[in-house]
């Protein structure tokens, strides 16, 4: 039995214990008792509902559905608030027909509703946990927990996969932005009030993920948490235990390691912490095919993970293998039936306590439902006042900050762009292919700067680039991260934007110009900003504010008599790095801060002079390292394109996207982990040409590689052969560009991965100018062909042969 020898704090005493739950229902033990056991492995069994139809749920009787991000009802991204409660609607009465042989147990639909119901078009998007970590504001979260269940509840779902209660460690995790702070202070006073605010609107929360996902090696996503039992309880399980005490009624298995073995299959973590010594009473659900990583198991069989104490399987696609295999492997006595018993147990006790067993169809079931909750104005007030509780004033010479509205202000970069300010997780999984009028009830940060300016008599004058027409008074250069989010999102170091620095370029711009500039900086974590802090006579860390950019010119700009509009009150809830990397070990985070947990001036607040003469130089050098272009996810800067003679340059959003004449599709496929490869099918008859590329706004500079013998390597599968030729390009600014042809390499059909490699010098040979190339790789053809890509990059370091086609 697995005991702490060193008991701190107190509640690490129940796992000496073992404080048994106490779980109990005449009702429930009554139905459990009437099921065979296919409908009890069904009721553990969760399908996504782009897999699952509602026919499907009346055939098998499964006990839950989800949509995961960037999934919509009919696969329509501008589905209506309807649309989402009619297919609710159909779910839960095929769940409640027995004519198929089900349970007729009512289903439970879950949503990863992290900042705002984020996936659906309209909803209030609220800033990221890391923004709200900084505003240290717990009756703030429990307001927002509460509106998002509002919200959520408005589309006829039940279940909501938060709150996050992640402790960051290492500012290098792509999902650091989905945690409150690197400390267990706010994050510990958030669980609480975050899970009750939900569960008090008739939704059920989530504490996840349980455990350690924000103490991994390197920061590395699903990495290993490398810690003593006492480590990891006493850094990353604070959370867990408010949660718990709030009655959370379920639990999400994280996808990381412990000490080597994954957590969807450790019973000592999930069954003998958290279930036996920590009491959770509720039901462990598994996060997307987390069962899969589980060291002899796969997506759709895991004797293990069930044994382990997963009660609700996440198994988007393979749940039908998945309810086979288990009840298989309950008759051979692999899995218990009393393991079973006890999933379902909790399953129905949670559904039970819910109201849904004898709850009505989603549409008549809430107040919610058409009460046009969704983006309405108290929301979006509320979204505004979480913004300006999130900003954190780093730097502020000469107290520039709040400026006078009266006077010529030029806006420049990303301050028209909410879907930017809105981060990962927001209508697509990665954030990526919004634009702003997926946000129709929402406003850009440089709207709500034009407002204020405007509406006191000044000017204001929005160029991306930093251009004007009139010089002005002083400009506000918004600059930051691109959207991202787990698998997609982790960084080998803290550096900003080293492959083209736009935000610094163009604040050096305006300075040399003698304008004063504002820059506003968004991101999911805190990052080496030397260079831009130097720049800047101001700094803001906005984070991820979401769909309500007026709450930042609240902020930033004063009222028409020129008097401070809102105080910053934010301070950071993560130190913030003066160095790229931990110089004395790079496994490490670093420990080398600029700024303190705790930091943040106030409006007018002058800033230390030092912050003009900060060192610039990286620890990690930026020439002649490898261009990753896709691995996991497209690479910043770099956006993924397809298209065709009807529109060469079709953003590729995420999920299956075809070119305008339908004869190229993209669709993401799931290799190592949840789409981490994409599948290119072109189906041409030889008459057009289709393509699909990456590409940047400003161009990149490959002149160091190929000194270095670099070649653009791709790594692939071929699905179905070539049967026309397959030209693979590079651009240094279309006309400017040089083409191979490798349909050789795409000729011969096989489940093994193979890679084609083109040295840089050969594309240089056929015209490209490889200081500025802006496309670094574009695959064509006419005819048809099926591959799955799983690298793209511009490397040293390869093994195919590397040729000249």
């Amino acid at each position: 039995m697995l005991k702490v020898v060193v008991l701190r704090p107190l509640w690490l005493l129940c796992l000496s214990l073992i404080c048994q739950p106490a779980l109990a229902s005449e009702r429930v033990e009554q139905l459990l008792a009437s099921m065979t056991l296919e409908q009890k492995v069904a009721q553990m069994t969760q399908a996504e509902i782009k897999h699952v139809s509602p026919e499907q749920v009346r055939r098998y009787g499964i006990g839950s559905i989800l949509n995961g991000g960037g999934s919509f009802p009919n696969s329509n991204k501008q589905s209506a608030i309807a649309d989402w409660v009619a297919l609710a609607d159909s779910y839960y009465a095929a769940s409640v027909d027995r004519s198929q042989g089900s349970a007729g147990i009512p289903i439970i639909w879950g949503t990863d509703a992290v900042h705002g119901h984020n996936n659906v078009i309209g909803a209030t998007i609220f800033p990221h946990n890391i923004g709200l970590g900084a505003a240290n504001n717990p009756q703030l979260v429990a307001d927002i927990a509460t509106a998002t269940a509002r919200e959520v509840a408005a589309t006829g779902i039940d279940w909501i996969f938060a709150p996050t209660v992640a402790i960051a460690k290492d500012d290098r995790w792509g999902r650091t932005y989905e945690s409150y702070s690197d400390r267990t202070e706010i994050v510990s006073s958030y669980a609480g009030p975050v899970v009750q605010a939900m569960q008090n609107e008739g939704i059920a929360a989530t504490a996840k993920h349980f455990i350690g996902d924000g103490g991994t090696f390197r920061g590395i996503d699903q990495g290993d948490a490398r810690l003593s039992l006492e480590q990891l309880l006493v850094e990353h399980g604070e959370g867990y235990l408010k949660a718990i005490s709030a009655d959370v009624m379920t639990v999400m298995a994280s996808f990381n390691s412990w000490q080597g073995e994954k957590l969807h299959g450790s019973y000592d973590l999930l069954t003998t912490v958290l279930k036996e010594g920590l009491g959770f009473e509720g039901f462990v659900v598994s996060d997307w095919n987390g069962i899969g990583q589980v060291a002899g198991c796969t997506n759709e069989s895991c004797a293990q993970a069930v044994n382990a104490g997963i009660d609700m399987f996440m198994v988007p696609e393979d749940w039908q293998a998945f309810i086979a295999n288990t009840v298989e492997q309950v008759n051979s006595g692999e899995i218990a039936l009393s393991r079973i018993d006890d999933a379902v147990r909790r399953i129905l006790l949670i559904k039970e306590k819910l109201g849904l067993l004898d709850a009505a169809a989603p549409s008549q079931r809430s107040q919610w439902v058409g009460s046009g909750v969704i983006g309405s104005e108290p929301n979006r007030a509320l979204a505004r006042q979480a913004v300006r509780e999130s900003l954190v004033l780093l730097k502020n010479q000469a107290g520039l900050v709040p400026f006078s509205p009266r006077q010529r202000v030029l806006v420049a970069g990303l301050a028209d762009d909410i879907g930017v300010a809105s981060g990962g997780w927001t209508i697509s999984w990665q954030g990526t292919g919004n634009s702003n009028a997926d946000f129709p009830n929402g406003s850009s940060i440089y709207a709500g700067i034009a407002e204020a300016v405007t509406a006191a008599g000044g000017a204001v004058e929005l160029n991306v680039d930093g251009d004007y027409t009139t010089k002005p008074d002083l400009a506000v250069v918004v600059f930051g991260e691109q959207p991202y989010a787990e698998g997609q999102g982790d960084v080998d170091n803290l550096q900003f934007d080293t492959a083209s620095k736009q935000g610094l370029a163009v604040m050096r711009k305006l300075k040399a110009d003698g304008i004063p500039v504002v820059g506003v900086f968004l991101s999911g974590r805190p990052m080496w900003l030397n260079a831009e802090i130097n720049t800047a006579d101001a700094l803001v860390a906005a984070w991820l504010p979401g769909s309500e950019g007026g709450g930042v010119a609240d902020l930033l700009v004063r009222d028409i008599n020129d008097r401070v509009r809102y105080e910053f009150t934010g301070r950071l809830s993560f130190d913030w790095p003066n160095s790229d990397i931990n110089a004395s070990n790079s496994d490490l985070p670093v420990d080398d801060f600029l700024f303190p947990y705790g930091y943040g001036l106030a409006a007018g607040q002058a800033s230390s002079a030092r912050l003009n003469q900060l060192s610039e130089q990286a620890s990690v050098a930026a020439a002649a390292t490898d261009l990753v272009i896709f691995e996991r996810g497209s690479k910043a800067p770099w956006r993924p394109y397809l298209g065709d003679a009807s529109d060469w340059r079709k953003l590729y959003p995420g999920g299956i996207v075809a070119s305008q004449y339908g004869e190229l599709t993209v669709a993401p496929v799931d290799l190592q982990v949840q789409e981490d490869g994409r599948r290119l099918r072109w189906s041409g008859n030889g008459q057009r040409i289709s393509q699909f590329y990456w590409q940047a706004d400003s161009a990149a500079d490959l002149s160091a590689l190929a000194a270095e013998q670099a070649a653009l390597v791709i790594e692939y599968k071929v699905n179905q052969p070539a049967n026309s030729r397959v030209g693979l390009r590079m651009d240094c600014g279309y006309p400017c560009s040089g083409e191979v042809d490798i349909t050789a390499a795409l000729q011969t059909q096989s489940d093994q991965w193979r890679s084609v490699a083109v040295p840089l010098s050969c594309f240089a040979e056929r015209g490209v100018a490889l200081a500025a190339v802006n496309t670094p790789a574009l695959l064509s053809s006419s005819g048809a062909l099926d591959i799955t890509l799983r690298r793209v990059a511009v490397t040293t370091s390869y093994t195919a042969p590397a040729s000249c086609p």
